[in-house]
């Protein structure tokens, strides 16, 4: 029985069988995507390579990089984009129901691959997801509701209205007026909660027979199993255009993402300002020297980042920029804050809540600035706005290494040092409260806004965390 089962074709119809899919109705995208996971689980990742095409040379990457901190992360996900693109391009996915369950599929192999280390693949698979299901949607609803809902707004209105009136002989108030607008009346929405399809389709359809009849089949789809709308069954021709061009979006945002944050430099960076940074970061240096090339003068100072002393290679780029750096231990930050006017920390992912995942010792930086009244502002890109709420503290996306950069394992055969624990987290996590200022490629936010940006980049039926 177990021969038959793991034989029999896969269909496009469950996250788990994605695999068996490639492999046997498109062994080439099958091939990228095994040689990606490789590089993944190993580490390596081309940090020279920017805008190559996974398609034409992902299999023979010579040039690799283990996983630090301070590399550029963009890359990582440009590739991630790629790859992407590479599968579903030319796979012969029909729905967007198909298209959905084959990234679901595409993610979670990303994530048991090794993606957990690095959010922001499975941030680019929920993106795609959502243009997915909001083209999906685009076409789903009758040219007439919108007739019908414009006038059930009117009714709604003018209810309102005439409840809010004092008395016959008075005009409504100005706040009368703002709360009978019809966008504070609750109506239906198009898009349906998250959950099971089949399970509001039954809700819905309760002692309506020819409410269910009508909805049982829509071009073979059945009901009974539906975890999407039925319209996200319906065959359509452009949707694979659609979904290219929102994916091809995502490549140009990758590409002019320094060049955005860094046009904001000026903005946020001041002459005779005394500037303290964390280890190292790409997004942070090149936005330092985009502000140091608009001839504001300032003063740079640069935590070391033990035990991996990213903030040496900082340094030393900064000061080969002109600018006037200064290194200093970690154990030193609280007493060199009270000199500092702003705090800029880079961003491993931003959390749902407002939180920051933060290269370790991140947190002690931010609470000696909240302690002193430093701000602190984060410079990140978007693709690392991550939808996932810090419900195991600093454990969240935390991954413990080798102790061999803290201790020299020759010294533990000393009968005390053999009795202690060594833990060296990779992580921080910072939470919103100590956080001021977040610096995007799409402008700057605080961390209650955060929110809303998760509305306006996932959708909500697919923030749960890839398995």
């Amino acid at each position: 029985m177990t021969m038959t089962s793991d034989n029999a074709p896969a269909n496009l119809d469950d996250p788990k069988n994605v695999r068996r899919w490639l492999q046997s109705n498109h062994p080439k995208q099958f091939a990228l995507l095994d040689n990606f996971e490789i590089e993944l689980r190993l580490g390596r990742f081309s940090s020279s390579r920017e805008g190559s095409s996974i398609a034409s040379g992902a299999q023979g990457s010579s040039t690799s990089s283990r996983y630090q901190y301070g590399r550029d992360r963009r890359l990582v996900t440009t590739r991630t984009v790629e790859l992407l693109r590479a599968i579903i391009g030319p796979t012969r996915w029909k729905t967007a129901a198909q298209l959905l369950t084959l990234l679901r599929g595409l993610g979670n192999e990303l994530h048991a691959a090794g993606g957990y280390r690095e959010p922001a693949l499975g941030c680019v698979v929920r993106r795609i997801m959502y243009a997915v299901r909001d083209e999906a949607d685009r076409f789903s609803v009758p040219h007439s509701s919108g007739v019908d809902d414009m006038e059930k707004i009117d009714e709604l209105t003018e209810h309102v209205s005439s409840k809010l009136r004092v008395s016959a002989g008075k005009e409504l108030s100005l706040a009368s007026m703002l709360w009978a607008h019809p966008q504070h009346v609750t109506m239906k929405h198009f898009r349906q909660p998250s959950g099971d399809y089949s399970d509001r389709l039954r809700s819905d359809s309760m002692g309506s027979e020819s409410g269910a009849n009508a909805t049982s089949s829509i071009d073979g789809w059945d009901a009974s199993g539906a975890i999407y709308p039925p319209h996200f069954y319906s065959r359509r021709d452009d949707l694979r255009q659609s979904v290219m061009e929102a994916i091809q979006e995502m490549m140009s945002e990758l590409e002019d993402l320094h060049k955005n944050i860094n046009e904001q430099a000026t903005q946020h960076i001041h002459a005779g300002e005394i500037i303290l940074t964390y280890a190292l970061s790409k997004t942070v240096e090149l936005f330092l020297k985009a502000a140091a090339a608009k001839k504001r003068k300032f003063q740079v100072i640069v935590c070391e980042g033990a035990p991996h002393f990213g903030g040496h290679s900082m340094a030393k780029s900064l000061a080969e920029a002109g600018i006037d750096t200064t290194v200093i231990h970690d154990a030193a930050t609280f007493a060199i804050m009270a000199r500092v006017n702003k705090v800029l920390l880079p961003a491993h992912a931003v959390l749902a809540n407002g939180g920051l995942i933060a290269p370790s010792g991140s947190n002690m930086v931010a609470l000696a600035a909240k302690h002193n009244s430093v701000p602190v502002v984060t410079v990140a890109g978007m693709f690392k706005l991550c939808p996932m709420y810090p419900h195991e503290g600093q454990d969240t996306l935390n991954d413990l290494i080798s102790p061999s950069s803290v201790i020299d394992y020759s010294l533990m055969g000393d009968p005390v040092l053999s009795e202690v624990e060594l833990v060296n987290p990779v992580h921080d996590y910072i939470p919103p409260q100590l956080i001021d200022l977040y610096i995007t490629n799409i402008g700057g936010f605080q961390p209650s806004y955060i929110y809303r940006l998760l509305a306006e980049y996932y959708h909500s039926d697919d923030w749960e965390t890839f398995e």
